[in-house]
């Protein structure tokens, strides 16, 4: 016995220019039938939360899916794949295509490579799909659009789910982002993690889907912003303070990667705040309440 649940949709040229969209979503579970052999043109994550089954390849190798786990599809690849037919497995999948879809490969949120991966909790995901389901609800006037943020919001979910990644993310990212305001090089951020350059590069790219010199570059540019937009410091020691001697060498830079000179960058969002912008983030589930002020009294007719 089983239940499957699905739904397809047709979005528009102006929707896939958006550079990602859904193409349907779909939950199921129980002893489903089997997948394939067949070959797509789109991309499809399906994410299995509980049971068991098996994946096959092109060259026809099987690989054991165990839940939580997540089967990637890509277009042009042959598959094959189904839950063990005694137990059956708890699937939801999302149908997906767009450019977008390249940038996420080599960001490596997407692995065509790498077809089965095991996941250290399906529940983020699946309750993300189940957001995308609860759109696709027919005569929704937003369901291109909230679908395609759903596929967006998916691809985050199972990458931090991911069974390789530590639950409070990788501990070579956290040790460069706590150094990034250093004037170290590359080489000398490799050497305190005893790695080779060769050996960070790859680490940073399998856990922030970019080279080690983006990822410090992103960190410094940030605080950078956050300086020039709340304090009135000059830019040299703003530069300064994110690990740049130079002013002039961060002011090109700063310039080549924001799109605008640190000073019209301050000119346009300055908003310097006396005693500098709080470090805490609010809790989007429990705002502060400004409270309303008293009922106005006109003394001026009190008796």
């Amino acid at each position: 016995m089983y239940h499957t649940w699905m739904r397809y949709f047709t979005p528009s040229p102006a929707h896939h220019r958006l550079g990602l969209v859904c193409l349907g979503v779909g939950l199921q579970y129980g002893r489903l039938p089997t997948v394939g052999p067949r070959t797509l043109d789109h991309h499809v994550a399906v994410v299995i939360t509980a049971g068991r089954g098996w994946f096959q390849d092109a060259q026809g190798r099987r690989t054991t899916v165990t839940g939580p786990a997540l089967i990637w599809l890509t277009p042009g690849r042959p598959h094959h794949y189904g839950p063990d037919p005694d137990t059956g497995w708890d699937e939801c999948f999302v149908d997906f295509t767009g450019p977008a879809t390249t940038t996420y490969t080599e960001l490596g949120y997407i692995e065509p490579d790498r077809p089965v991966v095991p996941l250290s909790d399906g529940a983020p995901a699946r309750a993300t799909v189940g957001r995308i389901a609860r759109a696709a609800r027919r005569g929704n006037p937003l369901l291109e659009v909230e679908t395609a943020a759903g596929v967006h919001e998916l691809l985050v979910a199972l990458r931090r789910a991911r069974a390789d990644m530590a639950p409070d993310g990788d501990p070579v990212l956290q040790s460069l982002a706590r150094d990034a305001f250093q004037p170290l090089s590359v080489a000398e951020h490799a050497a305190r993690h005893g790695m080779t350059p060769a050996e960070l590069r790859t680490a940073v790219r399998r856990g922030a889907g970019c080279s080690p010199k983006d990822y410090l570059l992103g960190i410094r540019l940030g605080r950078a912003k956050e300086l020039l937009a709340a304090t009135e410091l000059p830019v040299a020691a703003v530069a300064r303070r994110v690990g740049y001697d130079d002013p002039a060498y961060f002011s090109r830079l700063f310039t080549r990667r924001v799109g605008t000179a640190p000073v019209r960058f301050r000119e346009q969002q300055g908003r310097t705040v006396p005693g500098g912008w709080s470090n805490t983030v609010p809790d989007p589930e429990d705002p502060p309440m400004l409270r309303s002020p008293g009922p106005m009294i006109d003394r001026t007719r009190a008796t």
